[in-house]
């Protein structure tokens, strides 16, 4: 199933991301949380791509290991980064016969230690443009891309922010899926902005139920994303109590996904971080108004 297909009337897109395992171990955790997830039906699952392709194997071994396991349409993240136009194009056929439908389109942070994004030799050097070849040599994926309702870290402003992403749109977007973000009026405006600049795709939100105050703050960090001060003073008193910490985050995420919902947004993107519980509890318990997920 191409991306798009997830989205409209009638439907709706849940979607769930990992990352790939480092270790035998690893992946047999993830599978055994992925098998608590897929009990709510997900339309696709995504599996991120490491700085200048450091996973790209393991990228397409847990997709190719999703669908095969599930029957799950999936999506291959691919990045810019360190790799030239023939590499990004082997990337894509070899994801083609792995029966991948659809890739998230990124740009990608520079790799660890670089402090500013590099195109490779005869590389890309914007989302927009691994887009536009995508539609242009692999017209028969299905293509997301990502959008920052609190601006990415690197753009001079908002409204250049948007104009990236009206870019990647115009060259052949189908969806946009959301950075997290803790505040959901955040993601209302954000959502508005892109309609007013005549972006009809669906404007899926990411969400990252918190399950360890300490890792949110690092991973907020690297993000640009805002923590709201209520939320932190409620995990600051738990104090060391990580299972206490896990309640209020499952609390937090719990309304905020209904509030999403209840607005009617097309679809939910969790970033999972190869666990189970807290999606789980969060999508065990949103309300009737989201029976289609629940």
């Amino acid at each position: 199933m191409r991306i798009a297909e997830a989205y409209g009337p009638g439907k709706f897109g849940l979607s769930f991301e990992l990352f790939p395992p480092k270790t035998p171990a690893g992946e047999e955790e993830l599978y055994r949380h992925l098998a608590e997830l897929m009990r709510f039906e997900p339309a696709f699952v995504t599996c991120t791509y490491g700085a200048a392709g450091s996973t790209r194997n393991k990228t397409l071994d847990v997709v190719a290991g999703v669908r095969q396991r599930y029957g799950t349409s999936v999506a291959a993240h691919l990045t810019c980064v360190g790799s030239s136009r023939d590499e990004l194009r082997g990337y894509l056929r070899e994801a083609h016969e792995r029966g991948v439908e659809n890739i998230v389109a990124l740009r990608g942070d520079p790799p660890q230690g670089e402090t500013s994004f590099r195109p490779a030799v005869d590389g890309l050097s914007y989302a927009n443009e691994l887009v536009a070849m995508l539609r242009a040599e692999f017209p028969q994926f299905g293509i997301a891309v990502a959008g920052y309702p609190e601006t990415h870290l690197e753009a001079p402003s908002p409204e250049v922010d948007l104009d990236n992403l009206v870019r990647k749109v115009a060259a052949g977007a189908d969806i946009v899926i959301t950075q997290l973000f803790y505040g959901n009026a955040d993601y209302f405006r954000f959502r508005d902005r892109c309609a007013a600049r005549g972006m009809s795709v669906p404007i899926v939100p990411g969400v990252l139920p918190i399950t360890n105050l300490a890792q949110i703050r690092r991973i907020t960090s690297l993000c640009g994303a805002k923590l709201p001060a209520r939320l932190v003073a409620d995990l600051e008193a738990c104090g060391d109590a990580v299972d206490a910490q896990f309640e209020v985050g499952v609390d937090f995420a719990t309304r905020q996904v209904q509030e999403l919902l209840d607005a009617g947004v097309p679809g939910v993107h969790f970033y999972v971080l190869n666990r189970s519980p807290a999606t789980v509890r969060v999508l065990g318990n949103v309300r009737p108004a989201a029976a289609h997920v629940s």
